[in-house]
């Protein structure tokens, strides 16, 4: 009878000592976090072509997408608005920020006065052209329709180029991340949907700029296109695009939890004349991991001369480095050779990693 008590007191420490190892197993672990924002709303409907309503549809696919990702235990998803109703932009990156989100993707649809017609992913960033700042101006148009939106944002203007380029630089820390997941994206709308691919593009969007996690703007498609709005108003185009967004979140999640970074490049920064500097460093990156890994040949498919850097929780790793920025791009092909098909070229000045376009404006000659 003694026996059994003292095996009954044994199992009962043991019981609670599992208990407890699950309980912290439990509390220690993190879910990724995914912020989906659905594009105006309210008294702002958005564009209106073809009369389809841009907030319905942006809210509609946002919802989908949101299901989708919410069947994942791992997977915490957080809304902006659930229904039709008007939320301030700066709002709408404060509850990312407070979240403590690991990705904010803000969902859109385009208009034009023309049949213009494709899907496109926007990062923050210098407009490389007059289109791309025309697209960033009609969304952060918004802000009039806000009470107080001189003193929330700083007087920003939408209209002005100028006051658009003064945001710039807070998303810059997370710009290789937001760029790989936009790439994601519009890899899914291109090759799997077979959508016209208008690309990865930087442009200066407020709701952006609110953010502090990597961060991308989609624009679905136009719905001042027949055929393009019909297919986004429609219950089909709804859920492809749904699932091509919800895909992209799961496989950027995962290159994350790997040690797999598959970046796309910026389409505009390309053709430039050969520069050579002797304060600014180019390098090619290869990989983004969670992990540390030794900066060996045999981890990099045989490449040589690797450096890698800790950005907040991400090590990234980065092939050669030389002063001139033809003498990258040639790095870049032996790269891209060796499987590493979407490396792309970053800058350093005095040590310190710069945005690439400032890079080549102030090697320029």
């Amino acid at each position: 009878m003694k026996t059994n008590n003292i095996l009954l007191f044994v199992s009962f420490i043991i019981v609670l000592t599992l208990s407890s190892f699950v309980n912290t197993e439990q509390v220690s672990t993190k879910k990724f976090v995914v912020v989906l924002d659905a594009g105006h709303g309210g008294k702002d409907p958005g564009n209106l072509g073809n009369g389809y309503r841009e907030k319905i549809i942006a809210l509609k696919i946002v919802l989908a997408v949101g299901k989708q990702l919410e069947k994942n235990p791992n997977i915490k998803v957080v809304y902006t608005r659930k229904t039709d109703v008007f939320i301030d932009l700066f709002v709408r990156g404060k509850i990312a920020n407070k979240a403590n989100a690991d990705l904010f993707v803000s969902i859109h649809c385009d208009s034009h006065t023309s049949q213009a017609y494709g899907a496109g992913t926007f990062v923050l960033g210098t407009h490389r052209n007059k289109t791309n700042f025309e697209v960033a101006k009609k969304e952060n148009s918004v802000i009039f329709m806000e009470e107080d939106y001189e003193k929330n944002y700083a007087g920003f203007d939408p209209n002005s180029p100028e006051s658009v380029m003064s945001i710039l630089l807070s998303q810059e820390e997370y710009l290789d991340q937001s760029i790989q997941l936009a790439g994601l994206i519009q890899n899914n709308f291109a090759n799997t949907l077979k959508r016209k691919n208008r690309k990865v593009k930087q442009a200066g969007f407020i709701v952006l700029h609110q953010t502090v996690m990597p961060s991308v703007l989609v624009e679905l498609g136009f719905l001042t296109n027949k055929k393009e709005g019909a297919y986004l108003n429609s219950k089909k185009g709804q859920s492809e695009m749904s699932m091509a967004i919800k895909n992209a979140i799961l496989e950027y999640k995962m290159s994350i939890e790997k040690n797999v970074g598959n970046y796309t490049t910026i389409d505009e920064v390309e053709n430039k004349k050969e520069t050579v500097t002797s304060d600014i460093t180019f390098k090619v990156q290869i990989a983004a991991s969670s992990k540390a890994l030794e900066t060996k040949s045999y981890n990099f498919k045989g490449l040589k001369t690797i450096s890698r850097l800790k950005e907040g929780n991400l090590y990234k790793y980065f092939y050669g480095s030389t002063n001139s920025y033809e003498e990258t791009k040639v790095l870049e092909q032996e790269a891209r050779n060796k499987g590493y098909s979407s490396s792309f070229i970053v800058a350093f000045k005095a040590g310190k990693k710069i945005a690439l376009i400032d890079a080549l404006k102030s090697t320029a000659n």
